[in-house]
Order: C-alpha cells, then structure tokens, then sequence
C-alpha cells in the first residue's frame, strides 16, 4: 500500500403515507440546510437556479457558509458561540429538513467529529433526514504534480481517487453510516469537475477560450488557491442536480453559457461515482 503523508490527510479535508410523502417531497423539491466553505457555495447556491429551472417548484435551501477550515462541520460546531452555529441549529430546529449537506472537510486526528455531531442534533427534530458530504477538489492546483508525487502517485487523478476511498469513503462514510444505520448518506465527488476541466484545458479539448488562472467568466481557477471559475462552478452545480434530485443530464435543456459540453462532464463523472456512495 502506498505510504501517505500527513499532508494528504490536511488537504482533504397528509393523505399519503412516509414513503409517498418522500417521494412527492423529492419529486416537487426538497427542503435543505447546505452549510461550508468556498469550495461549496458555489455548488449550493447554483443548485438553486437549477433545481427550479428543472421543475423542483418547492426547492428551498437554506445555508449558511465560512470560509476555509471555518466552514468545516467540526468549526462550526465547536465555535458554539458564532452567529452561524446558531443559525444552523435554529434552521435544524424548525423541523422538516430533508436534505442536510456538508463539506468532507474534517480533522484529521477525528475524521467523523463534527459531521457526527451535527447529524445527532439534525436528527432530534428531523428523524427522516438524509445527509450528503460533497468532496472538494486539492487546493493549490499549481502543486498537484508537486502533491501527488510526495504522496506516492504518478497523477493527481489518482491521488484525489485515492483521498475520496480512503479518507472519504472508508474513513469517514462508512464510519457515519455504522453510527446512523438508519439515515441514508451519500458523497458528491465535487472535486472532479475542477480536475477535469482543468485536464481538459491542458489538452486543448474544451469549446470555450479558457484559460487556466484568470477571471471568473474564462477560467478554470480564479486565484492560487484554487477557487472556482464559471465554467467549473456550472459543471459542479450540474452534478449536484443528478446527485440530490436524480436528474437525468441527458434530458436537462439548462443553459451553461459555454459551448463545451457540460451536461456531459457531469454524466461522466456521476456514472464513474461508486454506486455505494450514491443517493
């Protein structure tokens, strides 16, 4: 087994009965808490365009965000004093949440603590709740090469494949699932719209002038970090959409704003997702 490094583990981090009630609840659009940082805000507040343009007339996401660490679920429950602690359980509290989604982002010393945490609370006033962790892209794409090598892998697809197994999937997923048997949840592998779209603009296989760094509207990343241009952001909002509503993307007519093929991004991506980790 490939040796990883302590900077991996860093990086990632009614007339109708319940089960025709939950079905019409996800047919008409679904009530949800979306809470993390920049590498999640983008996908929610997306998925809300496209939940209503899709025909979810009764979608409504309530969300609450932080930036960096801030925005991982053990953050914000630890920091029990912070304004968004209290909106989040004043949101939780109201009942009648059906989706709560959450960044994979954790402490590595405690990988399942704050999602832990926030599902046994989520789980007082919302018993039939399901929960979904949407796995972010390596930050600094700029060092991807650099951060696989010293991590034991030839290409960074590879290593984020690893971290979404390893550390997402066995460490994390299934550790949640064995605490809450009775909840479903799932992953979004977010992350692969970024590192496909960037592979893609470095094979020259996109239909848009896209550059790798830049504006939002053209690029791939904004920034060093690695926040998301448009392009990926509407990429990630679609896989989202197949996701949570199980949207067909070969059918949906949403309109990206770009001439590579999107919709078909996301159906690849979606197909390869290990069907365990699905909704």
């Amino acid at each position: 087994m490939k040796k990883v490094s302590l900077l991996l583990l860093v990086i990632f981090l009614g007339a109708c009965g319940p089960e025709d009630e939950s079905q019409n609840n996800l047919n008409q659009g679904e009530k949800m808490l979306l809470m993390g940082n920049s590498f999640f805000r983008p996908y929610a507040e997306q998925l809300n365009d496209l939940a209503i343009d899709a025909g979810f007339v009764s979608h409504n996401a309530e969300t609450v965000f932080r930036g960096g660490e801030n925005g991982r679920p053990i953050n914000f429950w630890n920091d029990s004093e912070s304004a968004e602690h209290q909106a989040i359980k004043a949101i939780l509290n109201q009942g009648n949440i059906d989706v709560f989604g959450m960044t994979a982002g954790h402490d590595p010393e405690n990988p399942i603590e704050g999602h832990k945490a926030w599902i046994e609370y989520a789980l007082e006033r919302n018993p039939d709740i399901t929960v979904f962790i949407s796995i972010p892209p390596i930050d600094y794409p700029a060092l991807w090469s650099e951060l696989a090598q010293e991590n034991g892998f030839g290409t960074i697809q590879e290593f984020y494949e690893y971290g979404i197994n390893q550390l997402i999937h066995n460490a994390m997923v299934d550790q949640l699932r064995a605490e809450f048997p009775s909840i479903n949840i799932f992953t979004i592998p977010t992350g692969w719209a970024t590192i496909n779209l960037a592979q893609m603009q470095l094979d020259d296989l996109l239909l848009d002038e896209i550059e790798l760094f830049g504006p939002k509207p053209s690029s791939i990343f904004t920034d060093s970090k690695g926040h998301q241009g448009q392009i990926v952001i509407e990429t990630g909002g679609l896989l989202w959409l197949n996701a949570i509503y199980d949207v067909d993307l070969q059918l949906n007519n949403y309109e990206t704003g770009f001439n590579t093929n999107l919709h078909q991004i996301a159906i690849d991506i979606a197909q390869a997702h290990d069907p365990a980790y699905r909704r």
